[in-house]
């Protein structure tokens, strides 16, 4: 069989495979050369961009799952088929606007991206490795070489990998992240002493980028930009790869001697044939209705699992979780598959009628496979959110990912397997699920283990649920972290087909919303009416609760810590003066350099941002902590990044009698990633350099927050000559009245920076934030800052002498506000209300972690101002001497 075929791979991960692949395709597919995509290994997140790029379903070669001998026929068949397929979701049919598409039909070519580095497979034996790939279907291996750090080096460790496996032929290398034109010619150089030709030299390029997460890649069905970055791909890779020469060497692949995979002859040579078989003979002639999760939250299943259940006679149609209110009218069978759930915990939640119908069905007998994503969307609640509740067990994010190929046995009959069945799959997660005592009278129907996995170490581990809600039985609902890929698998497809057969053969399905449905399982939350909370039981607080949102028309702003009532004229004009470029777009590599002067450090250490809010983000998408933690109180936007992006964190909190002072060995040993601000937001404290420096530790990178240090002298600043594992965040918005602006920036370790720097948006500074930066820099700026910080000792001393004068407890301050505790005018309540109601607007304590209602934060503002909250905060203590406080009639009417 002619199949025209290349595979792309490396020495190593995160040297460009996804970047050169995916736009490869995407070029090819724009120049009128179909192509059928492929991914080595169990990887669901690359095919994505795969299927975006090339108009067709993404396809996974992994040798490890599906067995060696049928790497060749699944790729004929990818190869083969049409170019729109049940698989094909709407996000990639709408590709075409970013790369023209093609009629449907077979390809012209079929383009492979590898894993890992080219011989990386399974330890112990490199099975499921690219090569191991290329060598099963006589592809030919195009290398990318990351250009980075090296020249002619390159070119020595081509000759390793091409003279590693003689089985292995090396017919090509595309240069990436080439930093010039001689630096391409160097490496060039020793490419062709040996007779490889190098087929492209694609530049570094830091406005391609894909975010990423705690697994990985975010998927492209959930970014509203795929398609355009794809596109932007197709055009970097036609402008420095040389297509002809590309397909030439693809054209040169040998002709392989193989019938294409067949689903419907792998379902006829299973083991459950004949239960397949006969269902469908008892089933009559209607065919079973077989949903399948889809949209943002459910991004993977492979495409051989919709080709098998559609050979074995079922109609597949794809079901969103987030928007579908009810699963379609006549459904037999629901397959939930892969995805990041816990990235949409809320909107899922929320869509409490399509929990109600999916328990209604569960409840009467209709069958259900949940593979990992699915499994967490079957639980009571996900880190708290309520889920379905057809399985009794809670599932939340863990520090530590689980992943890894299993040798997995069921020991008795599942909907999948037969008892003492084998198979192999792979599991990818960073959640754990946990049983959940059931309440009131609610069944979930008899349950076993899904599966006993053989464990690396010798171990076994038993994993997932088996069980039959419908009291049927015989399992009808499997759940599991194990992915399988079901053209290695077909008994497994055949048996939950054969399933859906029976299901639609038998009572009518409910079609509505609590039709049929069980009673609702109980939300493990407390509820308000049936258990009110004691007032001083600790409330999660919420972390995106910011001062502006205390502040109101007409009141006297004590709660937002700008420290400028106006932006300073010369910073206005500064930015003003760049109007004539904003039709542009914004270049930020000025306002790097003048930081980095200003700071007296490289410019690889900075990197200016939208804001510190986006430098949180950043550092939260860039780094993968298996143990994040952050010291409260602080601001809270560090944890709320953190927690968007999937991170567990744990919380180090530190303690109101010791004023607030941070002491290093509160912070756990095996921390990977700690968080701190200096001078902290909300208590003001200043913690010393020299503690700060005693957090740093192997393996560990440091975050410090420095937004008010320039409200300091700037001492205890951590930025200087040794910057390694660490990260310093700043934030022009107070100093100079920017709030409106968003002007921040990175300063740290140049690896670190790098990696923030992958995952900015282009342009995400604008042109106003690059001008106010580079004039924060200038002298007028250096006086601005020196006259703040000489004014301020003064002016705090004042607000703190008023305070505590009227008996109230404040915490020692080097920033520009104060926290205050007002336990002593009530015990229990916070009085923000009473000042507002006085005209005075003050940022709550309770929504940081670790203060309560009793604590308010206080911006230093004038000594009038001043003297004011101190009137009202005296009009408030006497009237709660004239009065008896709520507490105590209570206690008196008992």
């Amino acid at each position: 069989m002619r199949i025209p075929r290349i595979l792309i791979a490396a020495a190593a991960s995160g040297g460009g495979k996804t970047t050169v692949a995916t736009g490869l395709m995407a070029a090819l597919r724009r120049a009128g050369h179909p192509v059928a995509p492929f991914k080595v290994g169990p990887d669901y997140i690359d095919p994505g961009y795969h299927s975006l790029a090339a108009g067709r379903p993404g396809r996974n070669l992994d040798s490890v799952m599906c067995g060696p001998d049928l790497m060749a026929p699944l790729l004929a068949h990818g190869f083969l088929a049409p170019a729109t397929t049940a698989q094909t979701s709407a996000q990639t049919r709408a590709s075409s606007s970013a790369v023209s598409g093609e009629a449907p039909g077979s390809a012209e070519l079929a383009v492979v991206e590898g894993v890992m580095g080219l011989f990386d497979g399974r330890l112990g034996d490199g099975a499921g490795s690219s090569a191991e790939i290329a060598r099963l279907t006589s592809t030919p291996v195009v290398l990318v070489v990351d250009a980075s750090h090296a020249s002619l080096t390159h070119a020595a460790v081509v000759a390793g990998l091409a003279g590693f496996d003689p089985r292995v032929r090396v017919a090509g290398v595309i240069l990436n992240r080439v930093g010039s034109a001689r630096h391409g010619a160097e490496i060039r150089r020793g490419v062709d002493r040996l007779g490889i030709p190098v087929l492209g030299e694609i530049p570094r390029d830091k406005d391609i980028f894909v975010p990423s997460r705690h697994l990985g890649l975010v998927p492209a069905a959930e970014r509203d930009a795929s398609a355009a970055q794809v596109g932007a791909l197709a055009r970097l890779i036609a402008d420095h790869v040389d297509l002809d020469a590309v397909l030439a060497v693809a054209r040169r692949a040998p002709d392989l001697a193989v019938h294409p995979w067949d689903p419907a002859a792998a379902l006829r040579g299973s083991a459950a044939w004949g239960s397949l078989e006969e269902a469908r003979r008892r089933g009559g002639a209607e065919s079973p209705l077989v949903a399948i999760a889809g949209g943002r939250a459910f991004t993977f299943r492979y495409a051989e699992t919709t080709e098998l259940l559609e050979a074995a006679g079922c109609r597949v149609v794809e079901v969103d979780p987030l928007t579908d209110a009810a699963l379609p009218e006549g459904v037999a069978g629901l397959y939930l598959g892969g995805g990041f759930p816990e990235m949409h915990a809320d909107q899922l939640a929320a869509n409490r009628s399509l929990h109600e119908s999916i328990r209604s069905h569960v409840a009467a007998g209709m069958p259900v496979v949940a593979e990992c994503a699915g499994l967490l969307m079957l639980c009571r609640t996900l880190d708290g959110h309520p889920m379905t509740g057809v399985l009794d067990l809670q599932a939340e994010m863990r520090p530590r990912l689980t992943m890894g190929y299993r040798d997995a046995v069921a020991d008795s009959d599942t909907l999948l397997a037969g008892a003492g069945e084998r198979v192999i799959g792979h599991e990818f997660h960073r959640t754990g699920v946990s049983a959940v005592d059931p309440t009131g009278d609610r069944e979930s129907g008899p349950s076993t283990p899904a599966w006993s996995f053989a464990m690396p170490d010798g171990s076994t581990r038993l994993e997932g649920v088996s069980s039959d809600p419908a009291g049927i039985g015989r399992s009808t609902v499997h759940a599991s972290y194990l992915h399988l890929h079901w053209a290695g698998q077909p008994a497994c497809a055949a048996r939950f087909a054969a399933e859906a057969w029976r299901c639609a053969s038998s009572a009518p399905q409910p079609s509505g919303i609590g039709e049929t449905a069980p009673p609702r399982p109980a939300d493990p939350r407390p509820s308000p009416a049936a258990e009110p909370e004691p007032r001083d039981r600790a409330v999660e607080p919420d972390l995106l609760h910011h001062g502006d949102r205390d502040v109101a028309a007409g009141l006297v702003d004590l709660a937002v810590n700008v420290r400028v009532d106006h932006t300073p004229r010369w910073l206005v004009t500064a930015i003003t003066d760049t109007s004539s470029r904003w039709q542009t777009y914004p270049d930020a590599e000025p306002a790097r350099l003048a930081l980095a002067a200003h700071h007296r450090v490289d410019p690889a250490v900075v990197l200016p941002t939208s804001g510190g809010a986006e430098a949180f983000a950043l550092v939260a998408r860039a780094l993968h902590p298996s143990r994040a933690v952050v010291v409260h109180p602080q601001f809270t936007e560090p944890e709320a990044a953190l927690c968007a992006a999937g991170h567990r964190v744990d919380r180090v909190l530190l303690d109101p009698a010791d004023q607030f002072r941070l002491h290093p060995e509160e912070i756990p040993g095996d921390a990977d990633l700690v968080m701190v601000g200096n001078p902290t937001n909300p208590t003001g404290v200043l913690h010393p350099a020299e503690i700060l420096d005693r957090l740093r530790a192997p393996g560990r990178v440091l975050v410090v927050d420095e937004a008010f240090m320039d409200a300091t002298d700037g001492a205890q600043s951590l930025i200087g000559p040794r910057m390694d594992q660490l990260l310093v965040l700043r934030s022009l918005t107070k100093t100079f009245g920017l709030a409106g602006i968003r002007a921040g920036y990175v300063l740290g370790d140049p690896a670190l920076v790098s990696r923030l720097a992958a995952q900015q948006p282009p342009w995400s500074v604008s042109t106003p934030a690059i001008a106010a930066m580079i004039a924060c820099c200038s002298p007028a700026a250096t006086a601005h800052r020196r006259d703040l910080v000489e004014a301020l000792p003064a002016a705090r001393q004042d607000l703190v002498a008023r305070l505590r004068a009227q008996g109230l407890t404040v915490i020692d301050s080097e920033s520009p506000f104060v926290l205050v505790d007002t336990s002593s005018v009530d015990p229990h309540r916070s009085i923000r209300e009473e000042l507002a109601a006085r005209g005075l607007a003050v940022r709550r304590g309770e929504t940081f972690p670790g203060l309560g209602p009793t604590w308010i934060r206080l911006a230093v503002r004038d000594p009038d101002i001043h003297a004011r909250l101190a009137d009202a905060l005296a009009d408030i203590s006497a009237g709660r001497t004239s009065r008896p406080h709520p507490d105590h009639l209570d206690k008196e009417i008992r």
